[in-house]
């Protein structure tokens, strides 16, 4: 008798990619390029999302803290007044890849009430090792 079809046999899983992220972090900053931004602070929400590797993930040393993310964003902000979303999105996101295990790095950043009749404002970029 000749044998039958072998059964299907589903590869085991594995974990390809980890994200952490960070959605709608507020920060108050000087930023803006018009002459009523000089001097004044303005709110900007902020999500990151970190692309990191496929390893085990058993402790916070194996992954990346979205407490830094935050970090970076404030340092960003002490740092004193940027001119545009789009600089502050990019330093943001280089600050993040300064971590090595940080594959990419996706950074929206809004500025509501910038605009009127839109809800929020902003760019998005996206950094890439």
């Amino acid at each position: 008798m000749a044998p039958g079809p072998l059964p299907f046999q589903a590869p085991e899983p594995r974990r390809e990619a980890l994200t952490v992220f960070v959605r709608g972090l507020e920060v108050q900053a000087g930023i803006g390029v018009h002459d009523h931004e000089q001097g004044r602070l303005q709110t900007l929400t902020i999500d990151v999302s970190l692309e990191l590797g496929a390893g085990d993930v058993d402790d916070l040393s194996d992954t990346v803290n979205y407490e830094t993310v935050a970090e970076a964003a404030r340092a960003i902000v002490a740092s004193g007044h940027v001119g545009l979303v789009e600089t502050f999105a990019d330093r943001l996101a280089l600050s993040c890849l300064e971590d090595s295990r940080v594959r990419a790095v996706h950074v929206r950043v809004e500025k509501p009430g910038a605009l009127a009749g839109a809800a929020a404002p902003g760019c998005e970029v996206v950094w890439r090792r």
